[in-house]
């Protein structure tokens, strides 16, 4: 079904109770990815009408497939029993994300309206910081002694198996919840019933709670697990991490540098959704520091001023070599960026990314100086193809290099790689870059 029905059946604000009625059905009808789309998209008051007329198992969800701050922002508007329902249904994690983004005393209204036991799994979660994995994890696990048999393993499983938010991988414990390993439930199956749990269990894949949630994301999936046992600093079992969670810190943290690399703060919801003044708080920052930044761009042009007097051909080739350096410096950046975040690169790596990105710069800057060389010597003369060959080299050879130290250096200092990539190098490479034009001009032809 199309949803154009609906989204006039929102605009027209229906009221009564025939009209929600039309409304409900509308929207019965269509999936669930149509029904996110629309509460992401509409104006707050119809994503609002239109969660209220949802049954309960679909409001739901559509509720966990929102961003929380999207969540923050629609359980704000509806305050009403139906939400109260849909919140205590969450899981311990998803409900942390949620309250994070509430604010306070919405917060602690809809927490007293919880049961002890989701209270209690849901301020444990929320008593992490918000860039450790322990907020992500969910604390309703289900563990195995390390005494029992594979027969008893798999009864106890059955027993539980509705509580947990995974049953696929078991973490096995001892008396006091320390991990000593896991057990796949493809391999608990296939055992026999009386073999000890231990002789099944595997060394685990863990992390502590305390952990940064994109590096242990990232682990995660290099590790293609579907699950990891989160554990405290005496390695007790504290919860676990699944598949769905890690995609979720990877995306968002993709979407945090991807953003940030070209200049703008990610967007906490969807575009369409996102007020105007919003975005143009996202952006604005970034291009105030950028034009501030870019008058030493200027400086430097008004200080070699006389030498573009003189040979007026050289001011045609600027935005050439500026969008030559820049480029260079970006694709460094970029390159090294994503290999600090895989962890292919460690900081530690520095002289050899530098040794590396040097040599790539050079032989860059060899083949695109040749072209320059010949093209423009043709066109303008061989003094100017000798420095425009020269430039080329010497930029790309300069830009390279400074791109793949620049995220190593935010690494160190603790600052995000992104922040310092292609924005600061594309104008710390122009004004580099035109410094040297200039110089390399003047020793050529004689300035």
């Amino acid at each position: 079904m199309r949803i154009e029905p609906v989204v006039d059946a929102l605009r027209e604000q229906p009221a009564d109770e025939q009209q929600l009625e039309q409304l409900r059905a509308l929207a019965a009808d269509l999936p669930v990815a149509e029904l996110v789309y629309l509460v992401e998209t509409r104006p707050h008051t119809e994503a609002a009408l239109l969660f209220r007329v949802l049954a309960k198992p679909v409001a739901l969800q559509v509720f966990e497939a929102l961003p929380p701050q999207h969540q923050a922002e629609l359980i704000t508007g509806l305050r009403t029993p139906q939400v109260a329902e849909i919140i205590g249904d969450l899981d311990p994690d998803d409900r942390a994300s949620l309250f994070s983004e509430l604010p306070a005393t919405v917060a602690e209204r809809l927490m007293h309206g919880l049961d002890p036991s989701e209270r209690t799994m849901t301020t444990a979660v929320l008593g992490y910081p918000r860039s450790s994995i322990g907020r992500y994890m969910s604390p309703e696990v289900l563990t195995l002694r390390a005494g029992l048999t594979a027969g008893e393993a798999l009864a106890h499983v059955r027993a539980h198996a509705a509580e947990p938010e995974t049953i696929y991988l078991l973490p096995v414990v001892d008396g006091t919840r320390v991990l000593l390993g896991v057990v796949g439930l493809r391999r608990l199956l296939m055992a026999e019933e009386q073999v000890p749990i231990l002789e099944l269990a595997q060394e685990p894949v863990a992390a502590q709670a305390t952990d940064d949630r994109e590096e242990t994301a990232r682990r995660f999936v290099a590790a293609k697990l579907l699950a990891m046992p989160v554990v405290d600093s005496e390695k007790r079992v504290v919860g676990i991490v699944t598949i769905d969670d890690a995609v979720e810190i990877l995306e968002r943290e993709n979407a945090e540098d991807s953003a940030r690399s070209g200049g703008s703060e990610p967007l906490e919801r969807a575009y369409l959704a996102t007020p105007i003044l919003r975005i143009v708080r996202s952006r604005i920052v970034w291009l105030v520091m950028l034009a501030l930044s870019a008058v030493l761009t200027v400086q430097v042009l008004e200080i070699f001023e006389d030498r573009l007097e003189q040979v007026v051909v050289l001011a045609l080739f600027i935005p050439l070599l500026t969008g030559t350096g820049g480029n260079t410096g970006n694709q460094a950046a970029t390159t090294v960026t994503r290999a600090l975040a895989v962890g292919d690169v460690r900081v530690r790596d520095l002289p050899r990314v530098v040794w590396r990105e040097l040599r790539v710069g050079l032989t860059l800057g060899t083949v695109l100086g040749t072209l320059g060389l010949v093209v423009s010597g043709l066109v303008y003369g061989w003094p100017i193809g000798v420095v425009m060959g020269a430039t080329l080299l010497s930029i790309c050879t300069m830009a390279a290099a400074v791109g793949g130290l620049m995220p190593l250096i935010a690494k160190k200092v603790g600052a995000d790689p992104a922040v310092f990539s292609n924005p600061f190098i594309s104008t710390f490479c122009d004004a580099t870059g035109l410094i040297i034009y200039f110089t390399i001009a003047t020793v050529v032809l004689g300035l």
